[in-house]
């Protein structure tokens, strides 16, 4: 299974459904150099600084999913497992749209939120692992998901059981 580090910005906060303006994935394996920027019927595209390859598709939300279900089926034929900083809100919106526009979700039933992984990591509620991301945190969502992918693999150094494929 390969981890993917999602990042989901939205215009509204408070719950699922067409608010969803765009997102960012990274597949965590080194090199990180996979990722994928979908962005619904929006013109505001601000390129990452980083040297990631990144796939960039504007559109309704349908053709945004199908292309961004592709592909995850391309580039991760041992399946997916959805990792996010905050994957009660990311997740949520994810699941939301890829069940409301095509019938199916390519992560299933489940994800990992990686502040709670670090925290069991530790053995520490009150820690947080932001400190280990590399990538600034800026809000566009391919930096953020860069970045938590950064945090997973340091993770995995500092002793984390975790097979990075």
């Amino acid at each position: 299974m390969s981890f993917v580090s999602m990042d989901i910005e939205a215009t509204q906060g408070g719950g699922c459904g067409s608010f969803m303006t765009e997102f960012g994935a990274v597949i965590v394996r080194e090199p990180l150099a996979d990722a994928f920027h979908g962005v619904i019927y929006s013109s505001r595209f601000v390129p990452p600084d980083n040297d990631l390859e990144v796939i960039l598709v504007v559109g309704s939300p349908r053709l945004v999913l199908l292309r961004f279900e592709e592909w995850l089926l391309d580039k991760c034929i041992d399946g997916v497992i959805f990792i996010s900083d905050n994957n009660g809100f990311d997740y949520g919106f994810m699941k939301h749209d890829f069940l409301s526009h095509l019938g199916r979700n390519p992560f299933g039933h489940s994800s990992q939120n990686l502040g709670s992984i670090y925290k069991g990591l530790v053995k520490n509620m009150a820690e947080n692992f932001k400190h280990l991301r590399d990538t600034r945190h800026t809000h566009n969502p391919v930096d953020d998901a860069l970045g938590n992918a950064e945090a997973l693999i340091k993770m995995a150094k500092m002793g984390l059981k975790i097979k990075l494929v």
